[in-house]
């Protein structure tokens, strides 16, 4: 029985992990229905590098700084590379986690390149190619597997007793904070702020932006639902059931209530704004996809949204900082109202442990990218020139266009 128990736990997690790796051609394909047709081509180029380069870096250095087996409790956590280095042979059955070590770091990693994916989102059209490579490995070698080790790893956030269950603030406010650093170090695209006004620089393709933002729908279920990491008795097929159930009624809600908002106070049905809806709700749900009700989950999900509608008006309008997919809102804003919402269904979370998680990964990720992106302009040019962004980035760095028919 432990046999077959272990066997169905290791299985989980590759297929939930599978899921997991398939939002990145969400990612991919929501950025790309976001932006303008000349620069289609390179944000795909984009997607499968960070997802490759993220899959590596984890592989070099992330996974054993994020789970050392080491310094409980503590914020800098020791390191080794030898993971890499072992073969099938090495892993055997690890009876204390219930599943195999490998699956455990595929599962892990899929996680990493969903943080990097926020960012690719926040700076695209305007940021040079290989310097966004360069910041997607630090961020996946040393930025997220840190600030990962504080939650998951035994480090200091967990020793306060910091909640959250598949990483609204792990993965997806880390990703955020990075993105907002990114976002503001960079500046906004050429045209999006001209003669005092906020223009519209809308996507090429809406249908394509749908269709990713579906299968991050889908790929949440892995996401959320994966991360119970077990599913081999009846407590806890139970719940992931509820898990899966939650996940999809809260990016409804996030929906269903900015669907109801746009149409209210702008007259018309947004769909960027619904489709962010979704995400934002999904996010949101994230830190505590196990402990609400069905319709606390709708609830928690609609309120992410509004956040996320407010957050994204209030960035583009009053702030300035342009993000043509909305990531920092749908990630960032989202994640914080979801590590912030996980005391009122989980009675053995603090407010205040909660805040504490969110001010550490916020200004770590912020810090961090900031300073690295201000170190690598003294090398390469990070901001693609006025000249690079008219023409677009497709011809400059890709010399392949997404839809050459036109």
């Amino acid at each position: 029985m432990a046999e077959i128990d272990y066997a169905l736990n290791t299985f989980y997690l590759l297929m939930t992990g599978a899921l997991v790796m398939w939002m990145a051609a969400g990612f991919t394909m929501l950025e790309a229905g976001f932006v303008r047709r000349r620069n289609t081509a390179e944000i795909v180029t984009k997607n499968i590098g960070l997802y490759s380069i993220a899959c590596f870096m984890y592989l070099l250095c992330g996974f054993l700084v994020m789970y050392p087996g080491a310094n409980e409790g503590g914020i800098i956590p020791p390191y080794d590379f030898s993971f890499g280095t072992k073969g099938q042979e090495d892993f055997g059955m690890n009876t204390d986690l219930g599943y195999a070590d490998a699956a455990d770091f595929f599962f892990q990693v899929v996680f990493v390149a969903t943080a990097v994916s926020i960012v690719s989102g926040a700076v695209a059209e305007r940021m040079n190619q290989w310097a966004f490579f360069a910041l997607a490995a630090f961020i996946s070698g040393v930025i997220y597997p840190i600030q990962g080790f504080w939650n998951w790893g035994s480090g200091f956030l967990n020793a306060a007793g910091y909640s959250d269950f598949a990483g609204s603030g792990t993965v997806h406010l880390a990703g955020a904070a990075c993105a907002l650093a990114a976002a503001l170090f960079i500046g906004p695209r050429v045209g999006k702020y001209a003669n005092g006004k906020v223009n519209k620089l809308y996507g090429a393709n809406i249908p394509i932006a749908a269709l990713g933002t579906f299968i991050l729908w889908l790929g949440w279920f892995g996401f959320n639902g994966g991360s119970q990491l077990a599913v081999n008795d009846a407590s806890n097929a139970n719940a992931v059931a509820q898990v899966f159930l939650n996940t999809n009624m809260a990016a409804g809600g996030g929906v269903i209530a900015c669907l109801l908002v746009s149409r209210v106070f702008f007259g018309k049905t947004n769909i960027i704004y619904a489709l962010n809806g979704a995400i934002s709700g999904l996010v949101a749900i994230t830190a505590a996809p196990d402990t609400p009700t069905g319709y606390e989950a709708v609830l928690i999900g609609a309120i992410g949204g509004l956040l996320c509608y407010g957050s994204l008006v209030f960035l583009e309008q009053v702030l300035k900082i342009d993000d043509p997919v909305g990531a920092i809102s749908a990630h960032g804003t989202a994640g914080i109202f979801g590590v912030l919402v996980v005391p009122f269904t989980n009675p053995e979370a603090s407010f205040g442990a909660q805040a504490l998680g969110v001010v550490s990964i916020l200004a770590w990720g912020f810090v961090l990218t900031f300073a690295f992106l201000y170190a690598l302009s003294f090398i390469t040019p990070v901001r693609a020139s006025d000249e690079i962004q008219n023409k677009g980035l497709d011809a400059e760095e890709i010399g392949v266009e997404a839809y050459p028919e036109f």
